[in-house]
């Protein structure tokens, strides 16, 4: 099928524990892009980083309400896209959203169904007027990998660099299968509690202080892939939510 219209990934950073009403943030995200007639939405929950300068969200396996970062991914048209952020922005009281372009090569919704993207002009979005420049640094590291200085975890000692740095947020998220360049296979199993799981770091701010950040990255990250990317960028303060 033909993809023409433009097509962009939205993220939306925040934690589990941002609601709107009695529902958290995250869920009410997905259930809008699902109303307004999104191609998806994926929820991915991390399980280290911090959020505005916020504090050091650390995952604690004895707590049922512990406060982690959330990531939530929609990829669609700029258009849909637009209507997303028109619809759930106004309501979003903590976080950051970030959108980039996104090069879809097919989307598949069945043997039976055809989706076809059509540029459909956005309704009352406004949100676009409110975003600024800025970038996202992606560092793809092994859970095993260890800072060389302190002997702590490598993703632990980044994100507390990146906040002793006042960045904007940061959040790790835990692959379940992948390699490397040294091309060893690793994949999460029950019976293997030690595997070197891939992780991803995801950290926003504006390419300015992500670039000043990157001396510290070139020097603790021996092996790895890092990435940056342009993306637009609108920050949130704290306040209080209303109801979507």
């Amino acid at each position: 099928m033909a993809l023409e219209a433009a097509h962009e990934a939205c993220r939306f950073y925040l934690t589990n524990l941002v609601h709107v009403g009695y529902r958290p943030l995250h869920e009410r995200i997905v259930e809008r892009a699902r109303h307004l007639g999104c191609s998806g939405a994926t929820v991915f929950k991390g399980f280290h980083g911090f959020l505005l300068g916020g504090p050091l969200l650390v995952q604690r396996w004895w707590s049922l309400s512990n406060e982690m970062p959330v990531m939530v991914q929609v990829v669609d048209t700029t258009a849909a896209v637009d209507r997303l952020l028109a619809d759930v922005t106004t309501r979003f009281p903590k976080g950051i959203v970030t959108r980039e372009p996104a090069q879809v090569i097919y989307y598949r919704a069945g043997a039976s169904e055809t989706i076809m993207f059509e540029k459909v002009p956005a309704e009352g979005a406004t949100a676009m007027e409110l975003f600024e420049q800025g970038a996202v640094l992606r560092i793809f590291i092994g859970d095993s990998d260890v800072h060389s200085a302190s002997g702590v975890p490598l993703y632990e000692a980044l994100v507390r660099a990146a906040r002793e740095r006042g960045l904007a947020g940061a959040t790790v998220l835990r692959g379940a299968m992948g390699f490397g360049k040294n091309s060893a296979m690793h994949a999460a199993k029950v019976v293997d509690l030690s595997s070197d799981l891939p992780l991803l770091i995801e950290i926003v701010d504006t390419e300015e202080r992500i670039r000043d950040f990157l001396p510290v990255v070139d020097e603790n990250v021996d092996e790895g892939l890092v990435t940056l990317e342009s993306v637009r960028i609108w920050k949130y303060a704290a306040g209080r939510a209303e109801p979507i």
